[in-house]
């Protein structure tokens, strides 16, 4: 379970990279305004808190990374899980929060929350284990 949680969580990492480019990067293409169903108009004028929100979505990322190589590595005083699971936790719940607040956005809250509400499934049974 522990290399299943761990390979979940890596997918879930690499998804919020993908985001943080489509927030970050490419906020105002077309692609991005398709990904998520923004005018031209609506992406120029949301482009900073966009910016913002991308890195949040990098910085989690970057967290559930550097878990799960603490964890590979054998890190025996719990960092790597803790670091894992925070991550993985707090993408889980910003999906939930997109769910509860955005009832036309649900797809995007399943694709967002699935991989790391898995993880941390996971995860925690491990721990348990």
């Amino acid at each position: 379970m522990l290399i299943t949680g761990s390979i979940l969580a890596v997918a879930a990492a690499l998804l919020h990279v993908f985001i943080f480019y489509l927030e970050s990067m490419v906020w105002t293409s077309e692609r991005a305004r398709a990904v998520f169903g923004f005018t031209e108009e609506e992406a120029d004028s949301t482009r900073e808190m966009a910016f913002n929100q991308g890195f949040y979505n990098l910085f989690l990322a970057i967290e559930v990374i550097f878990g799960v190589v603490l964890l590979t590595a054998g890190a025996s005083d719990g960092a790597g899980l803790a670091l894992v699971l925070a991550g993985t936790a707090s993408m889980s719940c910003a999906a939930a929060v997109l769910w509860l607040t955005s009832p036309d956005k649900r797809g995007a809250a399943l694709k967002q929350g699935a991989l790391p509400l898995l993880a941390t499934v996971m995860l925690t049974v491990a721990a348990i284990m």
